[in-house]
């Protein structure tokens, strides 16, 4: 079942509608049903307030291989309901944390509460090229949408990427 999904004014904007490119990338995300699902968890347990959190892995032949996902604490506390500062202290104690061991932070995931899986003109600012952005849209507290989206060959804009997911992965 789907939850009725509210577009806020803003994400049909000019300034929004600037920061995606609908050519979508060659490149997949490939993640297990399970950690879509934890992903969609944290974020209805999140709700109304943003989390987020990193995605565990490689890239190989510019796909994403997600293996684990890690929720690091959201900074943000004075617009924790629709912006995220994610904690460099975690981001950092992951990556010393994965050395060695063959996999590496691959991207960032975040939710949206009551706003569509669409990354912001904020989201824009704050990405790294190479990375993967998948967005959870929460409504009323049950996750609605996940959608994936990585910074384009320009850097200028995000372009939507196909999510591949298995129980398998």
């Amino acid at each position: 079942m789907t939850t009725a999904m509210h577009e806020p004014e803003r994400f049909r904007s000019p300034a929004y509608q600037a920061v995606l490119d609908d050519t979508a990338a060659p490149a997949h995300l490939l993640i297990s049903a399970d950690t879509l699902n934890q992903m969609r968890s944290e974020a209805e347990s999140g709700y109304p307030l943003e989390i987020c959190g990193l995605l565990i892995g490689k890239i190989t032949n510019s796909d994403w291989h997600v293996s684990s996902i890690r929720a690091v604490a959201n900074l943000n506390s004075e617009r924790a309901a629709d912006r995220f500062d994610l904690d460099p202290a975690g981001y950092q104690a992951i990556d010393r944390e994965l050395r060695g061991s063959g996999s590496e932070i691959i991207g960032v995931y975040h939710s949206h509460p009551d706003c569509p899986a669409r990354p912001s003109p904020t989201d824009l600012g704050s990405a790294w090229e190479g990375f993967a952005y998948p967005i959870i849209s929460v409504c009323d507290s049950k996750a609605a949408d996940i959608r994936c989206w990585c910074i384009n060959d320009e850097g200028n804009r995000f372009t939507p990427v196909h999510i591949d997911s298995d129980n398998s992965l």
